[in-house]
């Protein structure tokens, strides 16, 4: 698992016209930080560092120590809006963690030894239908990725979230709600001629 360290600055002014002064003036971004039974902690984040960090796709499954007045916070990504067409952030929100209290975070998957398939073999390609998974862990458990294993991928199989290997402590959210939310997340299928 891997953390990053954002620092933040306590954000006193809210409100629409003082989160787009922030965004104009500072190069700064409005952030909330909430969850854990704490009250919600509006903040200020430079966009650049913010923006930095998010070209690591690990970021958004990973732990983020978020450094405000000399204290951190542990948090995860929850949402983070973009303008429609520039490469710019809007707005973040964060949620605190607790050791020992389960979370819901979206994950990567990772479709692996594709090549060494009995489909592969036969001229076959893995279309992927789902690339990132909602899992339920703890904090100290929270995988990078999860994986599927095509090792023994057929012509014609589909591939479930069933068939996603998580490790120790990690679930699948749609998983617990039963047999029907089963979902198919690849299907293996002939290359056209």
């Amino acid at each position: 698992m891997s953390t990053y360290t954002l620092n933040a600055q306590v954000r006193e002014v809210a409100g629409k016209g003082a989160s787009r002064r922030l965004r104009r003036l500072n190069d700064s971004i409005p952030a909330v930080v909430y969850g854990a039974n704490e009250d919600p902690q509006s903040l200020t984040i430079d966009h650049d560092e913010l923006l930095h960090l998010t070209e690591d796709s690990q970021f958004f499954s990973s732990i983020i120590n978020i450094a405000v007045d000399g204290k951190e916070v542990r948090t995860i990504i929850k949402d983070l809006q973009r303008h429609p067409s520039r490469p710019v952030l809007l707005h973040a929100d964060f949620q605190r963690v607790v050791d020992g209290q389960t979370i819901s975070v979206k994950v990567p998957v990772r479709f692996e030894n594709e090549a060494a398939s009995p489909a592969s073999k036969a001229g076959g390609k893995v279309f992927t239908l789902v690339n990132v998974v909602t899992v339920l862990c703890k904090p100290e458990n929270l995988p990078e990725y999860v994986t599927v294993d095509l090792t023994n991928a057929e012509l014609g199989q589909n591939l479930y979230l069933s068939d996603i290997a998580t490790p120790e402590g990690v679930e699948v959210a749609a998983l617990r709600l039963g047999k029907d939310h089963n979902q198919a997340v690849a299907r293996v299928v002939a290359k056209r001629k």
